[in-house]
């Protein structure tokens, strides 16, 4: 049996905009300890393991703050110019 239901997704403003700051820092704290820090968030992102993020100024505390799918959303809303 086919499912042809679309499920209907919304974020809050103000979890957007955290979710916003929370990457900044954990992307500056993934710089300072040598990571390719964008190679990491990804891998984070996908695979919901919070050891791809250092622990270096929290950051791997503040990640864990924003669902992976709030910082998903953050993303594609930037991508393709939609950024609030």
């Amino acid at each position: 049996m086919a499912i042809d239901k679309t499920m209907s997704f919304k974020v809050d403003k103000d979890k957007s905009v955290k979710a916003k700051e929370i990457l900044k820092e954990v992307y500056q704290a993934l710089v300072e300890k040598g990571y390719n820090p964008i190679n990491q968030i990804v891998g984070y992102i996908l695979s919901g393991d919070p050891t791809y993020i250092t622990s270096h100024n929290d950051a791997r505390n503040l990640i864990r703050l924003v669902e992976r799918d709030e910082l998903l959303e953050k993303m594609v809303k930037y991508y393709i110019g939609l950024e609030d």
